[in-house]
């Protein structure tokens, strides 16, 4: 009688676990016909994506399911159910911790990618919390892994408050910066692409803005990477902000008794030949102040790039000197008239 119990019972549990097996064969045909041929229709592509992620993990866990439905039926003695039945379940528990993980992931990079497609800024705060989200979710299943196992969490959260507070005056710096670099994303000072100066005296394109540090690429295509805590402590000068366009000044002294109309003229003209230089606003010249040896004029133009600048400078200086010239217009230097007087005996 105990042997054809017993083989009841393993006929029913391999019952069961087929049972399983062709809902989960039929969901995956569903899957694969219905379902796909659905999002095929869909305009969005992320739909198509999240399809080929939950793909497996569904058949999957309807066939783990239904071998926890056998297991249950067979009725094993202790401790072999409760290790069996967590095994399975702990399988279950990492393979959507994973599968949600790879769903957050691509709906960020979708967002991102759109964000950006659209032209708007604050792409990095999404990717920031898709990070915490995906924290979150790791956090959710080492709990419910831990939970399976029995075990108490409670001296574990006291240790890891212990630890936490340890972690935090080692890591002053670290964390300085992390939240340096939130207080940067949210406050916006500047983006990637615009030219900033530092307090220091540091000058360079942003190239990537991260949660530890703010990477600059100067002039002389070097990387500068400064520390999130330090940018929130210091003054940072965004020449490209509130308009992305630069103002470019060049000096330049003619001698007295110059016209002072003919000198605005040549320089007018320089600017407005040049093409660098934006046309609205338009260039605007000057008379600063009478110097020792020199009427002192100012050329006022912009730029449409920052970086532009010392190009714009050294081609206006080029076309104004070449100009002068041709127009007589002298720029005088600094001189000094010497007399000797002799002494007679």
């Amino acid at each position: 009688v105990w042997t054809f119990m017993n083989e009841h019972k393993v006929l029913g549990a391999l019952i069961i676990v087929a049972a399983f097996g062709i809902v989960a064969w039929l969901i995956d045909l569903i899957m694969d016909n219905v379902l796909r041929a659905l999002t095929r229709k869909s305009k969005f592509h992320l739909d198509d994506a999240i399809l080929d992620i939950l793909h497996r993990p569904v058949w999957v866990s309807i066939v783990l399911v239904g071998v926890i439905a056998g297991e249950r039926w067979l009725s094993p003695r202790p401790p072999f159910d409760f290790i069996f039945i967590a095994v399975l379940k702990s399988v279950l528990v990492l393979i959507w911790a994973q599968a949600i993980s790879r769903v957050l992931l691509r709906i960020v990079d979708d967002w991102i990618r759109h964000w950006r497609e659209a032209g708007r800024h604050g792409s990095e705060m999404i990717r920031l919390g898709g990070n915490i989200a995906r924290l979150v979710v790791l956090a959710g299943a080492i709990f419910l892994f831990l939970s399976l196992w029995k075990i108490n969490i409670t001296p574990l959260l006291a240790s890891a408050g212990i630890v936490g507070i340890a972690v935090a005056l080692a890591a002053k710096e670290t964390l300085a910066n992390f939240f340096g670099g939130i207080s940067v994303l949210l406050d916006r000072p500047y983006r990637v692409g615009d030219y900033i100066i530092l307090d220091s005296g540091e000058r360079g394109e942003v190239a990537e803005i991260g949660l530890r540090s703010t990477r600059i690429v100067t002039r002389d295509d070097v990387q500068v990477s400064i520390p999130n805590a330090v940018i929130t402590s210091t003054k940072v000068i965004n020449e490209s902000a509130p308009v992305p366009r630069f103002r470019v000044r060049v000096k330049v002294g003619v001698a007295y008794g110059t016209d002072v109309d003919q000198v605005e003229e040549v320089l007018l003209s320089v600017a407005g030949d040049n093409p660098l230089v934006v046309t609205k606003p338009e260039p605007r010249v000057r008379l600063r102040i009478f110097g020792d040896s020199s009427l002192n004029f100012e050329l006022l133009c912009w730029a449409h790039r920052p970086h532009d600048k010392g190009r714009i400078i050294h081609q206006l200086n080029r076309a104004i000197y070449k100009s002068f010239d041709q127009s007589g217009i002298v720029i005088p230097f600094p001189q000094r008239d010497v007399y000797v007087h002799s002494q007679s005996e």
